[in-house]
């Protein structure tokens, strides 16, 4: 009979080790389950939509260069004054970036995003109407100003959704806006160039006029469809926004204790490779960044020429 109790009791235990066993691995099931959901949702329904706001911005910003085959003769602009031209816009953009990622920050990224579409399309479209150098100089300035702080911003935005492992390939993605804008602004700007000469105006200002305006649209859109955190984003459940949360602010406590071990590790024991390198990766990363940018400023006008052997008038 003791012999019997014993076993029993052996195959209890047992049956609930497998129980406990099953019930984990339902759990962690349903875990991975929620987490590829959820990813799946914000990639498809996030991504996109700063994809073609960017692909908007950099459009904006590089149509000077197209503008100038045309804009630098009628307006009398040299060389020199074009170069500044150019630049300026980067002051405008240098001095506000920072104040507008901490506006981002406490006003939401759907109002402030779109507050930055806005403004910027609205001065965009205000440089076609532009008479004189000096003008030119306030606008694009101004343009710095409205546009400052949105590439940033879109990166700050991007850390609302994803953990670090998805953000890498949330940015890729993104950054894939700047080599699709000029496959799709080239071509679009050489057939404004062509063939728009509406009411009397140069080609050139409807350039500017007409490539301004989608960033208005997309401000619009950007109000109503883009929500600033997931726990304003109607295509997810309350399961999958607390994942999101949960997530999140793990992945920020192990930040947190990972820089106070730094801390109370010995100076000598740290090491200044990583540092080193970020600086040197970030450094080489702006490098590209700015030589890209330069291209698409001032390339336009050796293709032009050396496809037809004139310049759109």
């Amino acid at each position: 009979m003791v012999q019997f109790r014993k076993v029993i009791t052996k195959n209890l235990s047992r049956g609930q080790a497998q129980e406990e066993v099953n019930v984990g691995n339902r759990r962690d099931a349903a875990a991975k389950t929620i987490e590829a959901r959820t990813i799946q949702k914000v990639r498809s329904r996030i991504l996109p939509f700063i994809l073609l706001l960017y692909i908007v911005a950099y459009v904006d910003r590089i149509n000077i260069g197209f503008a100038a085959l045309t804009m630098n003769k009628e307006l009398g602009i040299t060389s020199q004054q074009f170069g500044f031209l150019t630049g300026v816009f980067f002051i405008g953009y240098f001095l506000f970036e920072i104040p507008s990622n901490l506006l981002l920050h406490k006003l939401g990224a759907r109002i402030w995003i779109a507050r930055i579409l806005i403004t910027w399309g609205a001065v965009a479209v205000l440089t076609g109407f532009m008479h004189s150098v000096l003008q030119l100089y306030a606008t694009r300035f101004l343009l710095g100003l409205a546009e400052a702080g949105f590439a940033p911003g879109m990166m700050l935005y991007l850390t609302y959704w994803f953990r670090q492992r998805e953000q890498a390939q949330a940015v890729a993605l993104f950054l894939t806006g700047v080599p699709i804008a000029s496959i799709v602004g080239a071509p679009l700007s050489g057939l404004i160039l062509d063939h728009v000469r509406w009411l009397g105006l140069s080609s050139w200002r409807w350039l500017l006029i007409l490539e301004g305006l989608p960033a208005i649209a997309c401000g619009v859109f950007t109000y109503f469809l883009l929500p600033s955190r997931p726990d304003e984003a109607r295509f997810l459940t309350a399961d999958e926004k607390e994942w999101i949360r949960t997530e999140l602010t793990r992945e920020e406590q192990k930040k947190l204790e990972q820089r106070c071990s730094m801390k109370r590790k010995p100076e000598s024991a740290q090491t200044p490779h990583s540092a080193f390198t970020l600086r040197g990766a970030f450094r080489l990363d702006a490098e590209r960044v700015l030589d890209g940018v330069a291209q698409l400023l001032f390339a336009p006008e050796v293709p032009f020429r050396r496809l037809d052997g004139r310049v759109p008038q």
